[in-house]
């Protein structure tokens, strides 16, 4: 479920954002007011999204835990509130790969010592050398010590481990396992400093595929692990005995019992096996060994639990099934060390029909399941599971048995039994984490009951965002669950986008007209790449994909919900009428060019590739190429057009090497200038405009006079402030940005592992609360077109055109009209409609206030009606009759 978000920031990342000389400063650019508006930053909650493969316990404190995720930061367990609390959302933009945690480990001598080991990329993809970071509180905040290589938090073997490790009598001392040939290091000064074990004997040779030409699967795994033999060493002395897991087939498990001084092969050990997990228990004098025949996290065809006796050196096969009856590979493995002879495992790459944990009770001389099979296909669980906190799950599937919804979870890597309590144990899925609280049920012969324990930890990857002027308040684009309808950003959905489930949506819009009209468009192994909503995105269905399509690319709705613009992968840009039944190519525009529509004329649709736009009028069924200079070379861009004013464009992107900034056209891209202060910008988007504003707010992920953040500019990219802080980064932040347009100063950013994170304003004028604007009183001659747009049994919608045939203009325009059958409005957009008996008050929206004399405005509304529909007879603007056309 994860090889799709290795490449959400890689693409961008490669074509060369973060590489060559930064670019020079404009002159004299306006300085932004950093921090000059105090934002309070939190997630859309998803509650986990990701894979989790390491959990690790406070040995000595209890309740003292952490989580590592492979592309989304670390996080330390709230026992009070039973939540994670993220720790490094203060990695920067230049240091992105830092939020992919390779290991980590939590100091048993010193509980508010924490260190992780960072970098999310081995290969070209991360430009960046890993790190290891060390906190004294906790993770409250960290220092770094770089490290001459690079680190794979999200490459293959990540679930192995963990490779990060101190030495429990001199916790001075920590062990680094480094992967890519480049040895096993030692810190002696708390992590501050790194050297190599140059005597160590084995920099391992296991990589997963030596023909992938791109570094990532071809990659050697390295060394996996180090643990130490406690009950060799005594309190401030280094501990003697300490073991080593290395990826290679042969020769996978090393030892030293001079502290690191000389090393040997550990001898009569199991071969053609990679030794994925290393567990001692100091009491009984047992190393446990979770081995697999590849080093995951997706793959592993075999595997075998063995045991090995410290004392005598004798090694026991107790896996608890027969080699020749596996077909995945074993990993999770931990002992409960109020009771070590009990010993937990999981077959961490059975896919189908669902992971396995096995447990046993006696050192492993004999072994229990999760679930067994009663008679093929039926099984009989020891557990049950509660998702009712993240009901989405289970997928929204009804598998045939011997599947089951939800299932118990795959690449299942990292599992924990509580050193205090020997009934709560936590494990990671490609999904989220799983815990249970009456774990000893299991012996009993009750059931034990596994709930997600997730919350707090949100590690989605997010390549799109949109927030509709009605309906939910935002739709996201994710990758690997697909995306999310939120209608309250404080709970967790219900589902993820379903009918179809793709496997990451790659890009989504909405008809600026009609909101309820929504695309999305994304990848699926095998089915249709496009799916469409009539309801605001509550549900949706398949459209056809024109012939070659490989994958989402990016898909524009008109203005009015009419027609589409696609450009997926494989092929070259398409349009449609209707529900995308049938495409039509469009000329004039390049393959793989970024697509996205007017918001105002439902026939303009626009495109960027290459450094060029282009503009098409007719609906996107031909493109032509703008004159527009000095754009972007390359493809990191995204750009947006305004909703309310026809041809008003805002494009952000470019590279370090090259033409980089924010650009902004009020020619349809005929031309564009500029924006002199921004040196880089990657997003741009639209929010309410501010109290007494006459043009929506500006938000961007852009670097201005020096620095790199979330900005807004409330004066149409005049001046801007920089509304996030150094403790607030979230490492990349390139692939959206949208402000909310019903709520001034709420924006939602995208993250590539920490979900959606949404900003609230509490700038005292802000009115970021939500609060309604006093009501306008317009004055002037005004003229109405009501018109029926659709109609349905028991449903209509209408769109209604405000024109200002005066000769002054508004700033601000309140209308009303009475139903004479008794109609009643149900949802609106690009207007606040309320309805008190017959009589409807829609009012401007914020960025649509402003009105200039001979010019006009619209919006439209869904309603309920029974009987007859019949239009009204007369609208007031204000104190007012405006006439009716």
């Amino acid at each position: 479920m994860r090889r799709t978000r290795i490449l959400t920031a890689v693409l961008a990342l490669a074509a060369g954002l973060l590489s060559g000389a930064p670019t020079a400063l404009a002159a004299d650019p306006p300085r932004p007011k950093l921090a000059a508006d105090t934002y309070t930053w939190k997630n859309a909650r998803v509650d986990g999204g990701g894979f989790v493969p390491g959990i690790v316990f406070n040995r000595t404190e209890k309740n003292l835990a952490y989580a590592r995720t492979d592309i989304g930061g670390a996080y330390r367990w709230q026992q009070s509130t039973k939540t994670w609390t993220p720790l490094l959302d203060s990695v920067g933009w230049d240091d992105w790969g830092h939020t992919g945690v390779a290991s980590l480990a939590s100091d048993s001598v010193d509980p508010d010592k924490v260190y992780a080991a960072v970098g999310t990329y081995t290969n070209s993809w991360d430009p960046g050398n890993g790190a290891v970071l060390r906190s004294s509180d906790r993770g409250a905040s960290w220092r770094k010590a770089d490290l001459p290589f690079k680190l794979g938090g999200n490459m293959p073997g990540r679930g192995m481990g963990e490779r990060l490790a101190i030495d429990p009598n001199r916790g001075s001392v920590l062990y680094l396992g480094a992967p890519s040939g480049k040895g096993l290091w030692r810190s002696t000064d708390s992590g501050v400093t790194w050297s190599q074990v140059t005597n160590f004997p084995n920099v391992g040779n296991y990589v997963a595929d030596p023909s992938d030409t791109s570094g990532y699967s071809s990659d050697n795994q390295g060394i996996a692990w180090v643990t130490f033999d406690e009950s060799t060493g005594t309190a401030g002395s280094a501990t003697k005995t300490l073991y080593v897991g290395v990826a290679d087939l042969q020769n996978s498990v090393y030892r030293s019992t001079d502290a690191g001084a000389t090393w040997s092969r550990l001898a009569g050990q199991p071969t053609g096996y990679l030794a994925h997990k290393g567990v001692l228990d100091a009491k009984n004098g047992y190393l446990y060994l979770a081995y697999s025949d590849k080093g995951g996290p997706y793959d592993g065809g075999k595997g075998q639990l063995w045991r090995y006796a410290t004392a005598t050196g004798t090694w026991t096969n107790i896996s608890p099934v027969a080699e020749a009856d596996t077909y995945y590979g074993f990993s999770g493995l931990t002992v409960d060390r109020q009771k070590p002879g009990t010993v937990m495992a999981t077959a961490y790459s059975s896919w189908w029909p669902d992971t396995q944990i096995f447990r046993s009770t006696d050192s492993g001389g004999t072994w229990t399941k999760a679930w067994d099979y009663t008679s093929y296909p039926n099984r009989s669980n020891r557990y049950t599971m509660d998702v009712s906190s993240s009901p989405w799950l289970s997928w929204g599937a009804n598998p045939s048995p011997p599947e089951q919804s939800p299932k118990l979870g795959w690449m299942t890597e990292s599992l924990e039994i509580d050193p205090f309590d020997s009934n709560r144990m936590m494990y990671g899925t490609g999904a989220t984490v799983y815990g249970t609280e009456n774990l000893g049920n299991w012996d009993s012969g009750g059931q034990f009951t596994i709930k997600p324990m997730v919350q707090g930890l949100e590690e989605t990857a997010v390549n799109d965002l949109a927030s509709p002027p009605a309906g939910a308040p935002l739709l996201s684009a994710l990758g690997d669950i697909g995306g999310f309808r939120h209608t309250d950003l404080t709970k967790v959905p219900s589902m993820m986008f379903t009918s179809p489930n793709f496997t990451s949506t790659t890009s989504l819009d909405f008809a600026e007209t009609k909101p309820d009209t929504i695309v999305r468009v994304g990848n699926l192994d095998s089915g249709p790449h496009v799916a469409f909503s009539t309801d605001n995105g509550a549900n949706w269905f398949a459209g056809t994909d024109p012939s070659g399509v490989s994958g989402g690319g990016t898909v524009a709705a008109a203005s009015d919900g009419g027609r589409f613009v696609w450009s997926p992968a494989g092929t070259g840009v398409h349009h449609t009428t209707g529900f995308g039944s049938s495409w039509s190519a469009s000329t004039g525009i390049p393959a793989g060019a970024i697509v996205e529509s007017d918001r105002v004329d439902p026939k303009t649709f626009y495109g960027f590739k290459s450094g060029k736009f282009y503009v098409s009028t007719d609906g996107g069924a031909t493109f032509t190429a703008s004159s527009a200079t000095g754009l972007p070379a390359g493809d990191s861009v995204r750009f947006k057009a305004l909703p309310g004013t026809k041809g008003d464009v805002w494009l952000a992107g470019g590279a370090t090497d090259g033409a980089y900034g924010l650009w902004h056209s009020t020619d349809g891209g005929a031309t564009f200038t500029k924006l002199s202060g921004v040196e880089q910008a990657d997003t741009v988007g639209f929010g309410k405009a501010a109290p007494g504003a006459s043009y929506q707010t500006l938000y961007t992920s852009a670097k201005i006079a020096g620095v790199r953040g979330i900005f807004r500019s409330t004066d149409k990219g005049a001046t801007w402030t920089r509304i996030n802080d150094d403790a607030h980064q979230w490492g990349w932040t390139g692939a959206a940005i949208t402000g909310d347009p019903r709520v001034y100063g709420r924006v939602y950013v995208s993250t590539n592992g920490r979900g959606v994170v949404y900003g609230e304003s509490s700038d005292a004028g802000s009115g970021g609360g939500g609060g309604t604007d006093p009501t306008p009183t317009p004055t002037g001659a005004c003229t109405v077109t009501y018109e029926v747009t659709n109609q349905w049994s028991g449903g209509f919608q209408a769109d209604v055109r405000l024109s200002n045939t005066g000769s002054g203009a508004w700033s601000g325009w309140s209308l009303s009209w009475a139903f004479p059958d008794g109609q009643k409005v149900t949802q609106a957009w690009n207007a606040e409609a309320s309805q008190s008996g017959t009589t409807v008050t829609a009012k401007n929206v914020g960025w649509n206030g402003n009105v200039a004399a001979g010019s006009s405005v619209s919006f439209g509304f869904t309603g309920s009606w029974s009987g007859t529909n019949t239009k009204p007879a007369a609208f007031r603007l204000g104190d007012q009759s405006c006439t009716v056309l």
